[in-house]
């Protein structure tokens, strides 16, 4: 799957709430617009895609706040202090959040940016519908012992 088949899924999703990719593509990428394909060919070379994956007005549309969006919210540790002085370790289990907090797009950003790669970063997102089928990777063989 090249580069241009990933990002269509996300700017499917992107345009159901409500991102105008042509609009944004002549501000931001080529005041001429070359047609739909073109745009996404233009898109998915070179590292362009990065400019449409960190754009504020696809990350608002991308994200639509009060939306309705299964996702599951990892597990956490970190360190706090008591009003008596004390250090505890405090463990947060995780939990399923079905409605999108106000602004929510901007904590995805700074995720997406500290992402491996943020278009599978942002494939967690998406609707099981729009959800293109996962590869199987072969696991390792290991190689047998005498």
């Amino acid at each position: 799957m090249n580069r241009k088949e990933r990002l269509r899924p996300l700017l499917n999703q992107a345009q159901f709430n409500g991102f105008e990719f042509r609009r944004w593509f002549q501000r931001h990428v080529h005041p001429v617009w070359p047609g739909a394909e073109q745009a996404m060919e233009l898109l998915g070379s070179e590292g362009r895609y990065y400019t449409l994956l960190f754009s504020h007005d696809f990350a608002r549309c991308f994200w639509r706040s009060g939306g309705q969006m299964s996702f599951t919210v990892p597990s956490t540790s970190y360190p706090r202090v008591t009003a008596s002085g004390d250090v505890v370790q405090v463990t947060r289990k995780p939990y399923t959040r079905r409605i999108i907090k106000r602004d929510a797009w901007k904590y995805h950003l700074r995720q997406m940016a500290l992402a491996e790669d943020p278009i599978f970063y942002l494939y967690r997102y998406l609707p099981e519908s729009l959800q293109p089928p996962l590869t199987v990777r072969r696991p390792e063989r290991i190689a047998a012992r005498a």
